[in-house]
């Protein structure tokens, strides 16, 4: 970006960063063995429907586009409560999840929808009741950084449990230091 640029206040889009998606497997054995935590077998990818500039014409090309290869687990397209589209993933392997939602990535940034693409999150449920609760790791696509999401009934979270996540992957992971940028997403269509 070039001072001309600077002075007419455009800005340039910062590109997905995306590696970090290969990490989640090592964490969810941490999240296994720490806090009895496995993959609820879905994951989703967040991108805003029908805006910036792409090679692809419609929502129903990105559609067409990325279910190519459904053979590794069932798909599906859905629109949330705030307009936002996911393209959701359902398989019981935290590996094939990671390299699904890595691919998708990929696919959507080689055909100029970069800037789109907002989050994906990745669903983790105890392995024995009651256990400690539902969590869901919520990637930052342009930060290239995950922080968990404890969702409880009423719209209400477990910031405990958010920060004890925190505490056993932050190894594992590279976990978003600004507390700020840890939003709610209610009701995403993840479990």
């Amino acid at each position: 970006m070039g001072l001309f640029d600077t002075l007419l206040g455009r800005t340039k889009q910062v590109a997905p960063r995306l590696d970090a998606l290969f990490a989640l497997p090592t964490a969810a054995l941490t999240l296994q063995t720490q806090l009895d935590l496995v993959t609820s077998g879905h994951a989703g990818l967040c991108f805003k429907a029908g805006s910036g500039e792409s090679s692809l014409s419609s929502d129903d090309d990105v559609r067409e586009l990325l279910t190519l290869d459904e053979a590794d687990g069932h798909v599906e397209f859905t629109t949330d409560s705030l307009g936002f589209s996911w393209f959701v993933i359902h398989d019981g392997d935290i590996g094939t999840l990671a390299t699904r939602i890595h691919g998708a990535h990929t696919t959507l940034v080689e055909h100029g929808l970069g800037p789109r693409l907002l989050c994906a999150v990745f669903g983790f449920v105890p392995q024995t009741a009651p256990g400690c609760g539902d969590v869901r790791m919520v990637y930052l696509t342009k930060q290239g950084t995950f922080y968990p999401f404890a969702p409880r009934d009423g719209e209400r979270r477990d910031n405990e449990l958010e920060l004890r996540v925190k505490s056993f992957i932050g190894d594992d992971l590279p976990m978003e230091p600004d507390l700020g940028r840890w939003m709610a997403l209610w009701g995403v269509p993840v479990q």
